[in-house]
Formats: C-alpha cells, sequence, structure tokens
C-alpha cells in the first residue's frame, strides 16, 4: 500500500523541487518589496525616532533646569522628567514589538504553501523560522537606523525652537547623547525578537500544506491550544495581582505606581497573548450592531471564522486607545486632586501650567497609537492581499464590487468598534490604578491625612475625541485594503495561490 503514495511523493517533489530550490533572480534584499515589509519598517522607524527625541528632550530640559537660579540644584525633577522618558520610551517599543510580531505572524500564514513546499523536499522547519527571523533583523535594523536620523532632525528643530522661545537656554548643548544608542539598539533587537515569536507558526507548517494557500486558524484549531492559553492566563493572573499590590503599596509611598507599571505590561501581554480567546465574545456582541444584511453578515462571520486574524488587527487599536484613555484618566485625576487643594489666581496659573503639561504628554503618548494604527492599515492589507482567492469566489458566485468593498469595510469597522470599546475599558481601569498608585499616599488638606482612595475622573472630550479619531482611522486604514478587493478579476483571483 505504500509503494503508490511514495511513488506520487516522489513526483511532486521532482515537480516542485527545481522550481522550490531556483534561487531568486533579483537582488538579495528583493524580499523588502513584499506585502507588510516597508510598514514594519516604517513602524520600527517610528519607535526609534520617538526614543531617540525622547532622549535628547530629557537631556535638554536636564540642562535648561540646571541653568535656572531657582530651581537648578532641583536633582528630582530632572529624575521625574529622566524616568518619564525611560517608560515612554519603553512603551512605544512595546507596542511596535507587537505590532511587528503581528505583522510577521500574518506574512507566515500567507507564506504557509511556500514553506511546506520548501519542508517537502528536505528544508527544515528551523532553517525556515531563521530566514523569517533574518529578515526580521534585517527591518529592524533598517528602520532603527532610518529612526535615528529622524530623532536627530527633530531634535535639532527642537533645540532651535527652545533657542528661541526659552531664557536661559544652556550653552554647549549637543546632539550627540550617549544615550541615543539605546532607543536604537533596543529596537532593532525587539524587532528581531518579535520576528522570532512571530515566526513561530512556522514550526507547526506541515509538507501537506503544500497543497492549500494561505491558512489561519479557524476558532476550533485556536481552542485546541490549551498550552498558549495557560501561559496567556499566568501573565494575566500575576500581572492583575501586581496591579492590586501597586495600589496597595501606592497607599504608603508613590513608588506604588512603579509596581503598577510592571503589572500593566504583564496582564496586557496575557491580554494580547490570548486575544484569540478574549476578542471574539467582544466581536460577537458588537456583530449585531451592523445590520442583517448579507454583507454585514458575511463581516461579521469573517471576524469570528479566523480569530487570531481578527485579534491581530484588534489588538493594535486596543493598545492605542488604552494607551491615550490611561493617560487622560490619569491626569484627570490627578487635577481632581489637586483642584480640592489649591484655590485663588495662583491656582488657576498653576493648572493652566499643567494642562499645558498634560497636552504636551498626550502628544508623546499618541505616537504610539500612532505606531499601532500604522500595524492595523498593515495587517488590513497583507489580509485582504492573502484572501484574493476567497474574495474571487465570492465575486464570481454574484456579489458585486461594491458589495465587497462594503464587506471590507464592515469588517474593519466591527474589529475597529470592539477595539475601541475594549480599549476605553482598559485605558480607564489602567488610569485609575496608575493615579491611586502615584496619589493614595500623598498628603492632603485639611488635616495633611494620606489621601487614601482617589476618586476616578474620566475626561470626556478626550475621550469623545479619541472615538472619533478611531472611527477615521478605520477608513483611513480601509480606503487600501478595499481597492484591493475589487482589482483582481473573479477569474484571476481563483487562481490565484
Amino acid at each position: 500500500m505504500s509503494a503508490p503514495a511514495d511513488s506520487g511523493t516522489s513526483t511532486l517533489t521532482a515537480t516542485v523541487a527545481p522550481a522550490a530550490l531556483e534561487r531568486p533572480r533579483g537582488p538579495r534584499l528583493a524580499w523588502l518589496r513584499g506585502r507588510g515589509m516597508g510598514a514594519s519598517i516604517l513602524v520600527a522607524a517610528l519607535a526609534a525616532a520617538f526614543g531617540v527625541f525622547l532622549v535628547e528632550v530629557t537631556v535638554y530640559i536636564g540642562a535648561v533646569l540646571q541653568a535656572d537660579p531657582f530651581i537648578g540644584d532641583s536633582e528630582m525633577l530632572a529624575l521625574v522628567v529622566a524616568i518619564l522618558s525611560v517608560l515612554l520610551t519603553a512603551v512605544a517599543m512595546y507596542v511596535a514589538a507587537i505590532v511587528t510580531a503581528n505583522t510577521f505572524s500574518t506574512i507566515i500564514a500567507g507564506r504557509t504553501r511556500r514553506i511546506a513546499l520548501m519542508r517537502l523536499i528536505g528544508a527544515s522547519a528551523r532553517s525556515q523560522r531563521a530566514e523569517v527571523t533574518g529578515q526580521g533583523f534585517v527591518v529592524g535594523l533598517i528602520g532603527s537606523l532610518l529612526g535615528l536620523v529622524v530623532g536627530l532632525a527633530v531634535s535639532a528643530g527642537g533645540v532651535l525652537v527652545g533657542e528661541r522661545m526659552l531664557d536661559g537656554t544652556p550653552d554647549g548643548f549637543t546632539l550627540a547623547q550617549p544615550g541615543i544608542v539605546v532607543p536604537v539598539v533596543g529596537v532593532a533587537l525587539t524587532t528581531w525578537l518579535a520576528a522570532w515569536v512571530g515566526s513561530r507558526r512556522v514550526l507547526t507548517v506541515t509538507p501537506l500544506q503544500a497543497l492549500g494557500g494561505s491558512v489561519e486558524r479557524s476558532h476550533e484549531e485556536v481552542a485546541a491550544r490549551p498550552a498558549r492559553h495557560v501561559g496567556a492566563l499566568i501573565l494575566l493572573i500575576l500581572g492583575i495581582a501586581l496591579l492590586v499590590c501597586g495600589v496597595m503599596v501606592g497607599l504608603i509611598t508613590p513608588l506604588g505606581v512603579v509596581v503598577a507599571f510592571f503589572g500593566g505590561v504583564l496582564s496586557f501581554t496575557g491580554l494580547a497573548t490570548g486575544a484569540a480567546l478574549v476578542m471574539p465574545p467582544v466581536l460577537r456582541a458588537v456583530g449585531g450592531l451592523f445590520g442583517g444584511s448579507a454583507t454585514a453578515r458575511l463581516a461579521a462571520q469573517n471576524a469570528l471564522r479566523y480569530p487570531e486574524r481578527s485579534s491581530r488587527m484588534a489588538i493594535g487599536v486596543v493598545m492605542g486607545v488604552t494607551l491615550v484613555t490611561m493617560f487622560a484618566v490619569a491626569m484627570e485625576s490627578t487635577k481632581a486632586l489637586l483642584i480640592r487643594q489649591t484655590e485663588g489666581d495662583a491656582a488657576d496659573a498653576f493648572f493652566a501650567s499643567v494642562d499645558a503639561f498634560t497636552t504636551v504628554m498626550m502628544v508623546l503618548v499618541a505616537v504610539s497609537a500612532v505606531i499601532a494604527a500604522v500595524g492595523l492599515v498593515n495587517l488590513l492589507t497583507i489580509g485582504v492581499v492573502q484572501r484574493r482567492r476567497e474574495l474571487g469566489l465570492l465575486r464570481a458566485i454574484g456579489l458585486t464590487g461594491g458589495q465587497v468593498r462594503r464587506m471590507v469595510l464592515l469588517e474593519a469597522l466591527h474589529i475597529t468598534v470592539a477595539a475601541t470599546g475594549t480599549g476605553l475599558i482598559l485605558g480607564i481601569a489602567y488610569g485609575w490604578i496608575a493615579a491611586q498608585s502615584l496619589l493614595g499616599s500623598v498628603p492632603v488638606l485639611p488635616d495633611f491625612a494620606p489621601a487614601g482612595l482617589v476618586a476616578p475622573a474620566v475626561p470626556w472630550a478626550p475621550v469623545a475625541v479619541i472615538v472619533a479619531a478611531t472611527a477615521v482611522l478605520t477608513l483611513v486604514a480601509a480606503v487600501t485594503p478595499t481597492r484591493l478587493a475589487t482589482r483582481v478579476a473573479p477569474v484571476e483571483a481563483l487562481a490565484a495561490e
């Protein structure tokens, strides 16, 4: 019984081997022109430029403070600025790492057939994964170097503006700060690590999948992977425990916010790792909001049929909304507590400065949201390219180009609404925990007793801006995918690999 199978395998191997082993005739880095690579370089460049800019701004502000005759000796103020710089750079690299990992996971799903063919002719899974990981390192290196150049250029412009607008600017300030090496090297390494994590699926590709095409795991397949779910649950539990500890420690010392920070990172990593289980119930609840038309039902089912693909698209938006909402709630809660402690004209001047600082920090935090937005556009575009057969079949059975475009747009809207709602809830929770762990031990009037429990304050205007911005993001992100969805003729799409 084995002879026919061996004969068929040999025939298939002989057929595919020459084509699979043939070296590409283009440049060695021709793969950089592939879908998703350019956006991945952009993500790495944004993260590196943001980190370089923060390092330069931190050193410059420190020099300005030292030149001030009144607060020049305030080491605590300089330390606070440095801590904010480190935390914001770490957040940007964290967001970039998750976006890059999701991008490479999607790219691997589109390369399933090619990887399976290589496995069929003798290539090992580890060698295929090493190839993808090497590509991730090159992407991170190129993005980091571009980010270094952009960050230095923006910093130089910022120094010129500071010299014109500020009094007592430091003499002899130079942009050649050794600290800029940290975000540049950090982004390159995190991108490489993200590619390694995102390419872990290569190890599960079998030679039999050479007969198929782009393969995403179904809901049943995702549910049958308990090991990953256990790891996500452990991270989530540890993160929640640290968040609770941060709140408790915050009743004694403001250092509780450091404990809460690590709790937030671990808990959100657990949510991101287990997103394929967390997001489908949210997507299912949102699905009924878009009516019962054929295109709306198709869009809702597509978002649920392959939860990994939908979750990878959603988690970037969740991160961006969570970050901006968290910072807005934390600052508003802090301001609400301070308002009860001050009054008069001095208070108005003080809160004007607080509002200006909050605006600047919101802009800096929004950079991480932009990185997440680039990831959404990238994943939507790659997803449509990889679904050419599916979209071609829909066209072949009678759906018009307009209906296919509406379906893709509704999918993007479906995912964005679910992600925005999730991000708002998480952002409010994380924001209150940050404010509580920082301010719980601060003495307040009238008897200078510790503040204790701090009531959360939600700034509704920024929340409305966040919702409007995500709606615009959906429309912008869906422009290219919806065009691609109807550009290919049905017969050509059905014949595509």
